[in-house]
């Protein structure tokens, strides 16, 4: 299809970061008949075109399946992943810890439901989202400022997520260490096909010594995300898993830096998540520019509980005003 088409379509993207397209893999020249075959000009479909976008809920799904092809076994974009946020360990972080476990899924199954009533068309996916690695006040003994769950928190998380039919999301937040530093921590768990990746650039402060976290936004560059998906699909190949999810947080611009470069697999799916809280309209905004403006394949969106409410008349938004509201309609929304 030609850019204008897309363009008409509203599927806005850079065919230049497929990889390999347009191109051969196996050394030969297609011969001339058959490039002649290729020049004619194709019937198109245009309404059929135009339905079918308005069903994708995704900026690059379409280009990404045409480039590389969907493997079995993928997440996205045929479901639309719900997920609580938090730390089982922690009432201040999230929804996932806030309440005594049988009441946080009673209110999780209320949420799931109200997904699937307002796009019926999408299956919904639940989803546990534990911050694994998480950022500290202090530290440490390595001054890396960052602490690991315990083993038996990480697996009483996954315990959760099989008893409920969830998949589970183990989220770093590096501090002053690296991706390639803390990642490797958790392969044993990601080899686990209900195991996905979530990775914090708010968090990541590497590159600014001195800074607490909290005291500034971190930031991570495409090629800190290009190593995260070559682990995830380093870690699919050789244990013949279904494709990984990789949500990255993002609500500035700086969080994310050269979103160009940022390479895509599909042995992972990467989902851009605007993480920001505040009124409907400034998170709207945000999502417009920092996740709509610079599309790298599906999107996120985050809910607060605690934040967005506030001060009234503010409110939650609900799942009929994220999905008419967004362009493209999100993939994965995450309640904190």
């Amino acid at each position: 299809m030609t850019a204008p088409a897309l363009a008409s379509l509203g599927l806005a993207f850079s065919l230049t970061s497929l990889s390999g397209c347009g191109t051969r893999t196996d050394g030969e020249t297609p011969d001339t008949k058959a490039t002649l075959e290729a020049a004619k000009p194709v019937v198109v479909d245009t309404l059929a075109l135009k339905k079918q976008a308005m069903l994708r809920d995704s900026v690059k799904a379409d280009s990404i399946v045409k480039a590389n092809g969907q493997l079995p076994g993928a997440i996205l974009p045929g479901k639309r992943i719900i997920a609580f946020y938090g730390n089982i360990r922690s009432k201040g972080m999230g929804i996932l810890g806030r309440e005594p476990k049988d009441q946080m899924f009673r209110k999780f199954e209320k949420v799931l439901a109200e997904w699937q009533a307002a796009d019926p068309s999408i299956p919904v996916q639940a989803a546990l989202h534990n911050v694994t690695i998480t950022a500290q006040g202090t530290p440490g003994k390595d001054g890396k400022w960052r602490l690991m769950n315990s083993k038996a928190t990480i697996a009483e998380v996954m315990k959760w997520a099989k008893e409920h039919n969830c998949i589970l999301f183990l989220d770093v937040q590096p501090g002053h260490s690296t991706l390639q530093a803390e990642l490797p921590k958790l392969e044993q768990y990601l080899k686990d096909p209900i195991v996905h990746l979530g990775i914090d650039p708010e968090f990541s402060l590497s590159t600014m010594p001195g800074v607490r976290p909290n005291q500034k936004i971190g930031t991570l560059d495409a090629k800190d995300v290009n190593y995260a998906v070559s682990f995830l699909a380093r870690i699919v190949s050789e244990n013949n898993l279904p494709p990984k999810v990789l949500t990255v947080h993002r609500f500035t611009r700086k969080m994310i830096t050269n979103y160009k470069n940022i390479k895509l697999d599909p042995r992972v799916q990467i989902v851009m998540h605007m993480d920001g809280h505040g009124e409907p309209t400034l998170k709207k905004d945000s999502y417009h520019d920092y996740i709509q403006t610079e599309p790298v394949q599906y999107t996120g969106f985050k809910l607060f509980y605690e934040y967005d409410a506030r001060p009234k008349p503010h409110h939650i938004m609900t799942p009929k005003e994220v999905l008419s509201e967004l362009t493209p309609k999100p993939l994965y929304i995450q309640y904190q």
